[in-house]
């Protein structure tokens, strides 16, 4: 995916009736359609008592030819989305000063603005126009690329600030509408619906996305988020996109994730963190089959352990399902990454854990966050195929502190089953359930091992990633 550029020249201006209203069809207002007429909201009257709140921002980098990417690698995401709102210009322009434009909405009176963070970061200069046209310098209060959440503050009173709402609320299918300066033109308004919650990206971290079909196009950035009340919901900050402009996927961070982060930004500069010193993904139908986990799917699946971090520490395993956080059930993995957000370092809290098919408790003393990197490797021992279609190679020590695990074996090539699963050539495979694999001949031992017909669990990384993958064995081969 390539950047989106930010267009700069006139616009023609065209004007256009609502559908409905721009018709005289008696039709259109009697039976089914009508009925679907009625219940669509109307967003004049939000539009007119929440405008004021939201800005337009303008920013300027002096003396760097940058690319997108640079100073945000905690929320890159992966190439399919990886299409910032805010993207100035294609990353072969090579020029000294780069502009670029946004969107923020008014937190306080007292001029504290909530945007987006990748389009702050590391500014030279930054300035907001209000929606009555008066412009303010701004200055930055903080950054937190992990949520994409920055805070701007201007030198002026009696501003008009948002309503905030719950964003624990909104279910697929409701409606929001957007306010913007796409492009530059201040105070756009588009509307849509909820698409789904808690949309988790690769690459993006663990930030629970509100995913909606409202258009949002760069220079949206940062833009709030409406309900149909008029409360602020979410703050926009992603979108998906093969033509740098609007295809009908946009992402959101929910507003009761940024708003908690911009009271830490604003009280202290930085958001302190917990971790558990684990990371986790969901556990599906076909995963409780492979690790005993009788019923409806739920929980959290452990797919990683930081040797020294809280988790190690308490006990916790690779492979164990966490099914209840201090007395609280996990229905969603994503149940278990906000509770643990919400909590403070050094808290103290105990899960439910489900390891080889018997239930036990764990206490773990959460710590300060700390961001972590690693690289791929290159370099492979020779190779070895084993029997669902995995060409697998050995990793030298080196390689692994490189990669920050503890063992795998490179995947050469995927076919058959593990292709039909989705593992492909690059993969590392970590473990099978709960046992790592430091030697294919370790692989080789577990398969052979592992009844026809039953379901394994293969933790595989895939750039810096961790997540379990079922693939069922086959049946034995039926009598000729």
């Amino acid at each position: 995916m390539k950047p989106a550029p930010i267009g700069w020249g006139a616009a023609a201006v065209g004007l256009t009736c609502l559908l409905g209203a721009c018709s005289s069809d008696p039709a259109m207002t009697t039976g089914p359609i009508a009925l679907r007429w009625r219940s669509t909201p109307s967003f004049s009257s939000l539009v007119a008592s929440r405008s004021a709140s939201v800005v337009e921002i303008s920013t300027l980098r002096i003396g760097r030819d940058e690319s997108p990417g640079d100073g945000e690698l905690e929320f890159a995401p992966e190439s399919d989305f990886a299409d910032r709102l805010a993207w100035p210009l294609p990353t072969s322009a090579r020029i000294s000063q780069i502009r670029d434009l946004a969107s923020g909405v008014i937190l306080s009176s007292d001029g504290v603005i909530l945007t987006s963070a990748h389009v702050i970061a590391g500014v030279d200069e930054a300035q907001v126009r209000l929606d009555d046209g008066r412009r303010f310098q701004a200055r930055v209060l903080g950054t937190d690329p992990r949520s994409d959440v920055g805070l701007l503050v201007i030198e002026a009173t009696g501003l008009t600030p948002a309503a905030l709402g719950d964003s624990s609320r909104l279910a697929p299918g409701d409606w929001v509408a957007a306010i913007g300066a796409p492009f530059g033109f201040q105070g756009s308004v588009t509307a849509g619906v909820v698409s789904a919650v808690n949309r988790l990206i690769g690459g993006a971290g663990e930030i629970p996305f509100i995913q909606t079909d409202v258009a949002i196009n760069p220079g949206s950035s940062g833009s709030p988020l409406f309900n149909s009340r008029g409360e602020v919901v979410a703050i926009n900050s992603l979108i998906y996109s093969g033509s740098g402009g609007y295809m009908g996927l946009s992402f959101a961070v929910p507003i009761n994730l940024a708003a908690e982060v911009a009271k830490q930004l604003r009280a202290n500069g930085e958001v302190r963190r917990a971790e558990m010193g684990a990371e986790f993904q969901e556990v599906t139908p076909a995963l409780a089959r492979s690790f005993g986990l009788a019923g409806k799917p739920f929980g959290a699946l452990v797919v990683r352990i930081d040797g020294t971090g809280p988790a190690a520490r308490a006990g916790l395993r690779r492979g164990d399902v966490v099914t209840a956080y201090d007395g609280v059930a996990i229905g969603h993995f994503t149940d278990l990454l906000q509770r643990v957000a919400k909590d403070r370092p050094g808290s103290r809290v105990d899960l439910d854990v489900w390891r080889h098919g018997a239930r036990q408790t764990i206490s773990v003393t959460l710590a300060q966050h700390r961001a972590q990197r690693t690289a791929l490797p290159s370099g492979l021992a020779p190779d070895w195929g084993d029997g669902v279609g995995l060409t697998l190679g050995e990793l030298s020590p080196a390689q692994y502190r490189q990669l920050g695990v503890e063992g795998g074996l490179m995947v050469r090539d995927a076919a058959g089953l593990a292709r039909s699963e989705g593992i492909r050539a690059g993969d590392l495979i970590v473990a099978v359930n709960d046992a790592p694999m430091n030697r294919v001949a370790d692989f080789s031992r577990t398969l052979s091992n592992t009844p026809p017909g039953q379901t394994l669990a293969l933790l595989v990384m895939r750039d810096r990633r961790l997540a379990y993958v079922a693939v069922q064995l086959p049946s034995a081969p039926a009598m000729p």
